[in-house]
């Protein structure tokens, strides 16, 4: 686990994700995400249908390389229109576009975190093989390097890998 931007969260050695909700948090629990897969609010048709098509699922058997990556954004990028978010997110970074050049070898899914309260914005999921830990290392560096990334506030990235089934 390493803190990119602002302060970092408690070491675990572990974490559980639980698809449901969870009213009583686990009392040995060091800390709690929770988030949404909601709709995709930045993405055009034509965009949609692309990572539809090469988009993998969650859950190969291959992907044992987990990134879980909560993000928080600036005051500033919220006080942008939606429509001036998806111009600095695509049009000047190519957030979307460099996402596809990556697929399907990293299976990704986005929570919005914002609307429920929490300390982070977004929860980025991705997983992938041992074989492509260096794709996934350059997907990073290009979205990190782009202008989108000047909005981040606080990240922190955390490492895992998947248990065997039982």
């Amino acid at each position: 686990m390493q803190a990119i931007t602002g302060p970092q969260l408690p070491t675990v050695k572990a974490i559980d994700v639980i698809h449901a909700s969870v009213p009583d948090v686990p009392s040995a629990a060091k800390w709690v995400l929770r988030g949404v897969a909601s709709y995709e609010r930045y993405v055009n048709r034509a965009e949609h249908n692309q990572l539809v098509a090469r988009q993998e699922g969650l859950g190969r058997p291959e992907a044992t390389e987990v990134v879980l990556i909560p993000i928080t954004k600036s005051a500033e990028w919220w006080s942008l229109m939606q429509d001036e978010r998806r111009e600095i997110l695509e049009e000047r970074s190519h957030h979307i576009e460099i996402g596809l050049d990556y697929l399907p070898a990293i299976a990704r899914q986005l929570y919005h975190s914002r609307e429920l309260g929490e300390p982070f914005d977004f929860l980025t999921w991705f997983e992938f093989a041992p074989k492509d830990v260096g794709q996934f290392d350059d997907l990073l560096a290009q979205l990190r390097a782009s202008q989108e990334w000047t909005f981040i506030e606080r990240e922190v990235e955390i490492r895992l890998t998947r248990a065997a089934a039982h």
